[in-house]
């Protein structure tokens, strides 16, 4: 794929130090990164080291004393594998190819196509992919969710008939074949809720065969999340496939607190043998489309309006996300902040009561739910849910199994209010806690952001600083490294970043993007 050069005056002026006597030609090395704190991405101790890199390679870790065309001194830095994001919603990349919200705070590579939505024609993503060229390595799941679309043509609230049952398995066995690393469901999703667990089963065996993963935004994540999981583990046991839990949390007041049943579950399914791992964002609060916050059954079908011009059936509308409130003790809609409402932007950064107040000019749990129908019949938009506990955030943290990854998709700098996460994730890592709260070493969070993910979705010599492995690296000032973006002004990049290295090619440097586009498509091997 393309990359960018960078002049001889933007390396000086970033601090790097050029061996500018020695030609290309002539030198044994294309980089050498010197003098940092290497931390392999294993878990193993950081070591003082030097890093070799040579056509998009690391060749030599260790004490380097051959000559190269560029050097780095990474003295006080760490220097690490790239970070692999596991779950993205950054399917659109190629609108968006320097990614620089994922690379700015040390991504490397991005796994898209998660909750069960993506592409179906995995090759002709790909083609589009390299032939646009992109900052960062992607991977791809195939979404259950896209699949089920296609075959059954709207109409979700029932089983799939065998021959639908064919057609799907078809589609995501061409998927495998054409790379795709697994497949993904996402069940609060139209049409992925009205999916029975049988028919996901019968894709699961598909993806088995090719050693893929399964990867779920599973039913519940509240009240019930234990059965939730247990769906996702008999997905695995009878697909015979890996399960990926995707951005494990408990959310909502009433579930707080019952880290210990979730831990227990997870525990279980693996002593049973069942290869299950899970990933999270380091954040109080997800993000998703506003839609969520009506009831599925009133929205399938592409329905909605008729539903809603209907009397009867806007009562029965209101009953049930009047039931919804009760029933999760959140007494209203405040918990709900409005991300980006394309239809009339002054309402994003103000929660729904706040919206309803300047809309309606009434706050009352009625008017919340009549801006949230009329916000829903003009296209709706997306938001940000306040409804997470710190302790069971960091529960979930220091497990062994755990990934971190943003749920983030590409961000366009200063468009809507978004989560913070698509910016800051990683950074928050290392600042909050590794540096701050020392909940989390730094080689084991590193650990978390590298090899484990790379191991988990089977990418090939992704993830670890060794001899072979591509030269995906980040050096970063472990006394400096920060998320800058917040609930209130996301729109701040990551800081603390030296270099972002992508297959041997520098895509940030002292945190500014050098606009080069070296990804590489990561196809199942």
């Amino acid at each position: 794929m393309k990359t960018t050069a960078c002049s001889v005056n933007g390396w000086i002026g970033l601090g790097f130090a050029l061996l500018t006597l020695v030609s290309g030609a002539a030198a044994e090395f294309d980089l050498v990164i010197r003098g940092g704190r290497v931390v392999d991405g294993m878990g193993n101790p950081a070591q003082f080291a030097d890093v070799a890199v040579r056509e998009g390679r690391i060749v030599a870790v260790g004490r380097v004393t051959g000559e190269a065309g560029r050097t780095l001194d990474a003295t006080g830095k760490v220097v690490a594998p790239g970070f692999i994001d596991v779950h993205t919603h950054a399917d659109e990349v190629a609108e968006l190819p320097l990614a620089e919200n994922f690379v700015r705070m040390g991504v490397t590579t991005m796994v898209v196509g998660n909750c069960g939505s993506s592409a179906t024609d995995v090759a002709a993503y790909f083609r589009q992919l390299e032939a646009t060229n992109v900052a960062v390595n992607v991977a791809l799941l195939i979404g259950q969710g896209s699949v089920r679309s296609q075959v059954m043509g709207g109409s979700f609230r029932r089983p799939a008939t065998a021959a639908e049952i064919d057609r799907m398995q078809a589609l995501v066995e061409q998927g495998m074949r054409d790379g795709a690393v697994g497949l993904s469901s996402g069940l609060i999703y139209l049409p992925g809720t009205f999916t029975p667990t049988e028919e996901l089963v019968e894709l699961a065996k598909v993806v088995g065969r090719f050693d893929g993963i399964y990867a779920t935004h599973m039913r519940d994540e509240g009240r019930e999340i234990l059965a939730a999981l247990e769906e996702a583990f008999r997905i695995g046991r009878e697909g015979g496939v890996r399960v990926e839990i995707s951005h494990l949390k408990l959310s909502g007041n009433v579930s707080f607190g019952r880290t210990n049943e979730v831990l227990a579950a997870l525990a279980g399914a693996r002593r049973n043998g069942l290869d299950v791992t899970q990933d999270q964002y380091v954040y109080t609060a997800s993000s998703t489309g506003l839609s969520q916050l009506v009831p599925e059954e009133f929205r399938e079908g592409g329905k909605f309006r008729e539903r809603l011009d209907d009397p009867v059936q806007k009562a029965a509308m209101v009953a049930a996300m009047k039931d919804r409130i009760s029933t999760g003790k959140r007494g209203d809609y405040r918990y709900a902040v409005i991300a980006d409402y394309p239809p009339d932007r002054s309402l994003n950064g103000l929660n729904i009561a706040e919206a309803a107040k300047r809309r309606r000019g009434a706050d009352t749990l009625d008017d919340q739910i009549e801006l949230i129908l009329e916000l829903q019949s003009r296209g709706g938009g997306s938001g940000v849910f306040h409804g997470m506990n710190e302790d069971d955030l960091r529960a979930f943290a220091v497990q062994p199994n755990t990934m971190f990854a943003s749920d983030s998709g590409v961000r366009e700098f200063g468009q809507g209010v978004p989560h913070p996460r698509g910016y800051g994730n990683n950074a928050r890592v290392l600042a909050r806690y590794v540096r701050e709260q020392g909940l989390l070493r730094l080689e084991d969070a590193v650990r978390k952001m590298t090899s484990l993910p790379a191991a988990t979705f089977r990418l090939k010599d992704r993830g670890l600083i060794r001899e072979g492995a591509w030269a995906d690296l980040v050096v970063f000032d472990p006394a400096t490294v920060q998320d800058r973006a917040t609930f209130t002004e996301p729109h701040q990049y990551a800081t603390g970043f030296t270099a972002v290295i992508v297959n041997g090619v520098s895509v940030v440097e002292n945190d500014a993007h050098t606009r080069a586009r070296p990804g590489h498509i990561l196809r199942r091997p």
